[in-house]
């Protein structure tokens, strides 16, 4: 018992499942923001034989179509693998693409290193945020997920402050050891990866999978404690439902779905709707290049641009850690529509006024550009406020439980798909389309908010069965005229549902207890009835 875990349980092993998981969600921010510092390196051009606008995006692009194959394996193999071998492969994979891009001395040696390196933390990033859920108690699981996309956040951020600070270091160290700092998060998942109960229930060793739930629970919990057995019979029903009303893909994109209840197709487009209006606003146009941004757009130094850059990502943490404090007051669909609002509003102000400062000089474009450099730190606010951790939280949120994985991975892979297009674009619209190519995400932010206002209904504050009730009724197409449906507030009457289902509950309780004392009672008189015959003979 002591052996497992190096002797931890209970809140210990919680806190380390959460390293490796809140990790993994770090070094998918860490990897977007350290290429932006990687490709505005001047030792980093001259070995790769200074490439054009086109070869750069497809470089750093081509590690988005890695994520994306690592994501669709991610279905595969979390159900035959399991999370744990799952998660260790992805990390190996990626640690061997880390190793290929801090050896790389040409363009197919990187793009070899960035495929590979792209292809693990695609599987992880698909298979961390459930892995996270299936061993976090439920009281916590809200609490992780925030801290582990505040820290998506924060790996962004490190990595623009370690692009700056080596950027006055002369040679290869100045953009190779930024991408060998992968390999230290890759080392922190394998040390901290258990297995997970569900896979183990769903693999039939259900004595491996309740002794880790034991572990988990602490507090010298047992196989036989009374809140590990619920917990596993929990596992055990939701399984069952996963095999009795899962569907394949090929059924659900056909639509036939009606063993898995009402609105299941509907449902797995909301949730995966969401990943593609997040990549559509811009966002990664930034992340990815806001250096290149900043000096072919703005025409600033590039010291500049790099502290700017590292700058930017110190609000960003903290506008995405306050937007998660306010999710739930807020509600789902608040916090999208504020998000896109206020990105649109951003990118068409950010787009006038990076226009004015290419047709101005000295002075007024200066002007121009300080202003430029404050839209782009409001924008960062508004996207962290309204839609840093809202997109995952939702895709969880809409989709029943039979549909958890598949939400998940596809979600994931629509991401990467989409991001991938936005990164290859960027650099040959910037150089092309000047001030212009702003103008696209101006568009996706402006052309998403009527689809989320119209569409989109409200989760927060809601139980699972809630939503579910919600598509059973017969929710209209267009959400926002029902106003229980948008409403940040629970609704009344499931409200009232549990209130009943408790009384009902409670009534039951009750007349089984009455019926065990009449039975004790007549047990007694028989017994008494016998002694007495006894007695008498």
């Amino acid at each position: 018992m002591k052996d497992r875990y190096f002797g931890c349980r209970g809140g210990w092993l919680t806190f380390w499942v959460t390293v490796a998981c809140t990790t993994s969600m770090t070094l998918f921010g860490y990897d977007q923001g350290v290429f932006s510092g990687v490709i505005i390196t001047e030792d980093f051009l001259t070995v790769m034989g200074n490439p054009n606008s086109d070869l750069v995006g497809t470089i750093t692009s081509l590690y988005d179509v890695g994520c994306f194959f690592g994501s669709v394996m991610g279905v595969w193999c979390g159900s035959h693998l399991g999370r744990k071998k799952s998660i260790l492969l992805g990390t190996v994979v990626m640690m061997i693409g880390a190793i290929l891009q801090i050896s790389a001395y040409s363009v197919a040696h990187m793009i070899v290193g960035r495929l590979v390196a792209g292809l693990g933390n695609g599987l992880n990033t698909a298979t961390a945020p459930v892995w996270q859920s299936e061993t976090t108690k439920p009281s916590w699981r809200g609490k992780l997920v925030v801290l582990g996309l505040v820290l998506n956040v924060a790996g962004f951020c490190l990595s623009n402050w370690v692009t700056f600070g080596f950027s006055y270091l002369d040679g290869g160290i100045a953009w190779r050891f930024p991408l060998a700092l992968q390999l230290l998060f890759g080392i922190i998942i394998v040390a901290t990866v258990p297995w997970l109960p569900e896979w183990l229930i769903a693999n039939d060793r259900l004595e491996e999978a309740t002794t880790i739930l034991a572990d988990l629970e602490g507090d010298g919990a047992t196989a036989e404690t009374p809140s590990v057995v619920a917990e596993k019979n929990d596992i055990l029903t939701l399984y069952r439902a996963e095999k009795e009303l899962g569907l394949g893909w090929w059924d659900l994109l056909r639509g036939k779905t009606e063993k898995s209840g009402p609105g299941t197709l509907r449902r797995f487009v909301l949730g995966l709707g969401t990943q593609i209006i997040v990549q559509l606003s811009g966002i990664n146009a930034t992340s990815y290049y806001l250096p290149i941004v900043l000096t072919s757009s703005l025409g600033m130094e590039d010291k500049l641009a790099r502290l700017l850059t590292a700058v930017n990502g110190i609000p960003y943490t903290f506008f995405s850690f306050a937007g998660m404090l306010m999710i739930d007051k807020w509600g789902r669909r608040g916090a999208m529509l504020f998000g896109t609002t206020g990105s649109a509003a951003c990118y068409l102000t950010l787009a006038i006024l990076i226009r004015f400062n290419q047709y101005s000089t000295g002075d007024e474009a200066y002007r121009y550009g300080a202003a430029s450099v404050t839209m782009i730190f409001l924008y960062y606010a508004f996207f962290g406020m309204g839609w840093q951790g809202t997109a995952w939280l939702y895709n969880t949120e809409i989709n029943s439980l039979h549909m958890r994985m598949k939400g998940a991975s596809a979600s994931v892979a629509a991401q990467w798909a989409v991001n991938y297009m936005v990164v290859q674009i960027t650099p040959t619209g910037i150089h092309n389309l000047r001030w212009k190519f702003y103008l696209i995400w101006v568009f996706m932010n402006w052309f998403s908010l009527p689809i989320l206002y119209l569409f989109y209904p409200e989760t927060a504050n809601r139980k699972l069965e809630d939503v579910d009730r919600m598509f059973q009724e017969g929710l209209p197409i267009l959400v926002f005229r029902d106003k229980e449906a948008t409403s940040v507030r629970r609704p009344e009457k499931y409200i009232r549902m549990d209130e009943e289902e408790l009384d009902k509950v409670n009534t039951e309780v009750e007349e089984m207890g009455g019926e065990k004392e009449k039975r004790d009672s007549e047990g007694i008189a028989d017994k008494t009835a016998h002694v007495s015959r006894i007695e008498y003979v």
